[in-house]
């Protein structure tokens, strides 16, 4: 009797499984080094003063947890830490953008977006941000544009050739 489709089927179970464990396991040292931060970075943000960019990580580690307004009050804390050291604070307005556009509060992300923009003109994250945020508030034209600005600077960016074409679409739809 021929045992080879056997083996074979079992051989591509256990293929199956070690790329399976190796993804958990991945996906769990990610999470383990994050809670590390996290726990870190609180420990030391209760005792004492931190630093711009103290304050920054925990904000993103609270975006990333989902976590909008804590994320907002550390965002708003490094400011507040950057008005005495000279910091490139465009990431931090980029990340109060990004928390209030996740909590659908779309006029304050564009500002916010705008403001990382004023400071950093060519901050491509932040750009898109601001044409997606202009897609929600249903504003094509500025979006459209923004995506156009962001493909000016990288023309190979992903992200701002897939939104300008689906606005696109969107449009020659509509004057259908």
């Amino acid at each position: 009797m021929d045992n080879s489709l056997p083996i074979a089927y079992l051989s591509i179970l256990l293929l199956v499984l070690l790329i399976a464990g190796i993804v958990v396991f991945r996906q769990v040292l990610k999470t383990r080094k994050t809670e590390n931060n996290l726990g870190r970075l609180q420990k030391k943000l209760n005792n004492e003063k931190g630093t711009v960019q103290e304050y920054y990580e925990l904000g993103s580690i609270y975006l990333e947890k989902k976590l909008y307004a804590q994320a907002i009050a550390l965002f708003q804390k490094a400011l507040k830490a950057a008005e005495q050291e000279e910091e490139n604070v465009a990431p931090i307005y980029n990340g109060l953008g990004y928390a209030a556009f996740c909590q659908e509060q779309y006029d304050l992300a564009i500002r916010h977006y705008k403001d990382a923009l004023k400071l950093k003109p060519d901050y491509i994250v932040a750009l898109n941000n601001l044409g997606h945020a202009y897609e929600k508030k249903n504003l094509t034209a500025p979006a459209l544009e923004t995506y156009e600005q962001v493909l000016k600077a990288q023309p190979n960016n992903v992200t701002a050739k897939r939104r300008a074409e689906t606005i696109r679409k969107r449009l020659v739809t509509s004057n259908q």
